[in-house]
């Protein structure tokens, strides 16, 4: 089995540390995030969105996108609930992450930590990429008030999904000492039993 990864990227980062969490063995390939002109001859007839992760199975067939890809192997496991009600909890937040998370703080960590680009080049875009980053934080540290997981009573995809960006929100500025519960939840994720740090 291949992934086609970027090791900075938290997209990525989410199927490694499923992957980890279930000992899956692999192999990688690394595709840079901010060069992407040998995309379409690497990926193209493997992700229609030329994105990564991009996952090719034993058998051939090819994977994109990190929700699918993490559901495929969370299915059947401890990280998706037999539950309907907490199953559909969990994609809300997968959703959320995708929607409203990581359009934001992804976004800016990737400008000003890995884009190479000087700062000014997204000015008239950043205080409204930060100001929806914050309203993300918010909402996760609502929730998390007085739980220890996002849904139910233990990991989920929803908190590995989650915590890919979060946990490195600060690289780009995001203040995460203002929210005790996240901090005190990503701990939570990052103690748990085959836990991978995104440089391994």
């Amino acid at each position: 089995m291949l992934l086609y990864n970027s090791q900075v990227s938290g997209n990525c980062y989410k199927v490694r540390l499923l992957l980890a969490h279930l000992d899956v063995k692999y192999e990688r390939q690394e595709l840079s995030v901010a060069d992407r002109s040998n995309r379409p001859d690497i990926l193209g007839g493997l992700n229609p969105a030329l994105r990564v992760p991009t996952l090719v199975l034993d058998d051939g067939r090819s994977l994109g996108e990190s929700g699918a890809i993490i559901w495929f192997f969370g299915e059947g496991t401890r990280f998706v609930p037999d539950d309907p009600y907490e199953r559909a909890q969990v994609l809300q937040w997968m959703f959320f992450e995708q929607y409203d998370h990581e359009p934001a703080i992804a976004v800016v960590r990737f400008w000003l930590a890995y884009s190479g680009r000087p700062r000014e080049e997204f000015a008239d875009r950043l205080d409204e990429r930060l100001a929806a980053g914050y309203r993300a934080l918010d909402g996760m540290e609502r929730h998390l008030d007085g739980r220890s997981w996002l849904v139910g009573d233990g990991m989920t995809l929803a908190d590995i999904a989650l915590y890919a960006y979060t946990h490195v929100a600060a690289e780009g500025g995001f203040e995460l000492d203002r929210y005790p519960a996240i901090v005190a939840w990503l701990e939570r994720v990052a103690s748990e039993p085959g836990h991978v740090a995104i440089d391994a």
